[in-house]
């Protein structure tokens, strides 16, 4: 049993000062984060597209911009680098205590550990001083002030009148733009209600508990704003999302209904951007969210909703708790090793670890700074469901008796800056955490030596629809090989190696020259200028294309990602301010589909 090493007594009376200012600190962080999440519906209104993407990666930011405030007040209005550790020790607790009745305890907590990492030493990085644990309960918050919106509200239709409440709940968002057919949208969403529950409406036994639950805030990203809740008739729950888009015209139209935990997981995936909510409680929303995805990590539910530093600290605990209750040791990932990233794993945790290397291969010219760039851009990008999420830590302490000698071995020849024995702890500085996925150019390589030609055919064409969409959201893998994406669950092809993108607009997209003469064309050597951001697309083909069936495949369905002409006009596109739709669904549920319309692409 171990003794608590807090003090007895709350003597300091600058200790509670301290506590009442880191969290007026996060106070405010918190009410400038609602306000850029609330101004998405003005914005989605209005069709400011521009605007989202720019308000999007804007609020990225402003969680580290808080936490910097406060930590300059705290060293400045208050002395903390000179403060005991008994002091420390009773800020926390008088923090616990102003949490009581707070609506944000849990990202409190969280912002409360970063300002205290940036002034203690990380030996003091345990629940003594920071919180290892939550310490406040985050269950049954809620807002009870009048006039407040709850969480979600409950609607009680009947069977006759299914089709006004649906009609009402989303009318009831107050949506200021005119719609296209709302009556009409409202009957495709029963229509697809009813196939998800096998049954006709007329069919349906409507239990005594027979709601339907809607979550008060829309969630808005990229074009589209998500109306989420859930349908319940007895012992039966269906998840619901409505997506809401603008049609071709401008007016609002309901662009799919979708019933399924799948259908929800693609929607809320971790390739895709953050989303823009506006919650007073958030635990509210990710238990509520949980409910329809059980599936879906918690981390990942707070990352979705753009809270990504709480998202980190529910998956650093989570982490840690899984250490606690396995065996196995880190190692060197399998596949191809990287020229810019040292990638282990630990294979009972779904999860790969990427540190970058302190020198790389004379072809690689690059440095540290920039690759750490290339992920931020990717962070604050728009990932279309093509671009994995990372999570980003610094100081990460690791049991040393869990990694394999080899692993250790290759961490300090390649980035002995980033490694640090200290007793039974092996301290790496800088690490990003990415899903692990099956790296493409093994799925294929199984798939072919299987003999499964529907596989490599699957996998192929949707390598070609992520490059696409890569392309469309204005981004250039740079490094197009099969190693460089993943494939997930859900058999969707993500890329996941950053260090050579770039946008689509900064490139110069070339026809390979004639070659001038018989020697040029005979000698195998580049007989043309080649500038530092040019692109020969047609130069893809001998690296890709070895494997005669992937080759098939491949210009079958994508032979234009050859051709500089299609990279051309899409840089036009963007350059013209085109931006693109999104659709982070089955195409062929979308109801523009249903009544013959052209749907695009799919991301």
């Amino acid at each position: 049993m171990t003794t608590s090493l807090f003090p007895h007594r709350l003597t300091d009376r600058s200790a509670f000062d301290i506590a009442e200012a880191m969290l007026q600190g996060f106070d405010r962080h918190y009410r400038l984060f609602r306000e850029a999440s609330a101004a998405a519906k003005a914005r989605f209104e209005r069709a400011d597209w521009h605007g989202q993407q720019r308000a999007q990666r804007e609020r990225i930011e402003f969680y580290d911009l808080r936490v910097n405030e406060a930590v300059d007040r705290l060293l400045r209005e208050f002395h903390v680098d000179a403060l005991s550790m008994d002091t420390w020790q009773q800020v926390k607790l008088h923090y616990i205590g102003l949490l009581t009745n707070h609506h944000q305890p849990e990202l409190a907590e969280t912002f409360f550990n970063s300002v205290t990492v940036k002034l203690l030493h990380r030996s003091y990085f345990n629940n003594d001083f920071i919180f290892v644990r939550p310490a406040v309960s985050t269950e049954y918050i809620e807002d009870d002030q009048a006039g407040v919106k709850p969480t979600y509200r409950a609607w009680y239709p009947t069977r006759e009148t299914l089709h006004a409440t649906l009609v009402t709940i989303v009318g009831d968002f107050r949506l200021e733009a005119p719609w296209e057919d709302l009556e009409g949208d409202v009957r495709r969403v029963i229509e697809a209600l009813q196939k998800a529950a096998g049954l006709p409406l007329s069919g349906w036994r409507l239990r005594a508990n027979f709601q339907i639950q809607v979550l008060t805030s829309l969630f808005y990203r990229n074009k589209g704003a998500y109306l989420v809740g859930r349908v319940i008739n007895g012992f039966t729950e269906l998840p619901m999302c409505l997506p809401i888009v603008h049609g071709p015209n401008g007016k609002l139209t309901i662009d799919a209904a979708l019933f399924s935990e799948d259908d929800l997981l693609l929607v809320f995936s971790f390739a895709r951007a953050y989303f823009m909510v506006d919650m007073e409680v958030p635990s509210a929303y990710v238990q509520f969210l949980r409910s329809l995805m059980p599936r879906k990590p918690r981390a990942e539910l707070y990352s979705a909703l753009g809270l990504q530093k709480q998202g980190k600290n529910s998956f650093y605990r989570d982490f840690l708790y899984h250490l606690r209750h396995s065996s196995d040791q880190f190692r060197i990932a399998p596949g191809i090793k990287g020229m810019v990233m040292l990638v282990f794993d630990l294979p009972s945790f779904p999860y790969v670890f990427k540190c970058i290397k302190d020198f790389y291969p004379p072809q690689k010219e690059t440095t540290r700074e920039q690759i750490k760039g290339k992920y931020l851009l990717v962070k604050q990008h728009d990932r279309v469901g093509r671009m994995a999420d990372t999570l980003e830590y610094s100081d990460v302490a690791f049991p040393r008796g869990r990694f394999e000698d080899e692993l250790v071995a290759e961490l300090k020849h390649f980035c002995p800056s980033l490694v640090e024995e200290d007793g039974e702890m092996l301290i790496i500085r800088h690490v990003y955490i990415e899903r692990r996925m099956i790296p493409l150019n093994i799925y294929l390589q199984d798939a072919t030596a299987a003999g499964d030609t529907a596989a490599v055919e699957r996998a192929v064409v949707e390598y070609g629809n992520a490059i696409k969409d890569l392309v469309a959201a204005n981004i250039f893998p740079g490094d197009m090989l099969w190693k460089n994406f993943g494939i997930t669950r859900h058999g969707k092809v993500v890329f996941y190696d950053y260090d050579e993108i770039e946008y689509i607009t900064d490139c110069n997209f070339r026809r390979v020259p004639a070659p001038r003469n018989e020697d040029d064309e005979m000698s195998g050597e580049i007989w043309y200028s080649v500038g530092p951001r040019d692109v020969f697309p047609e130069t893809f083909g001998p690296f890709l294309l070895g494997n005669p069936q992937v080759r098939e495949v491949f210009m079958r369905h994508h032979a234009d990602l050859l051709d500089a002409a299609f990279w051309q006009v899409h840089k036009e596109r963007i350059l013209g301010g085109h931006v693109h739709d999104v659709f982070p669904y089955d195409p062929a549920k979308r109801f523009a589909s249903a009544c013959g319309g052209v749907p695009e692409a799919s991301s």
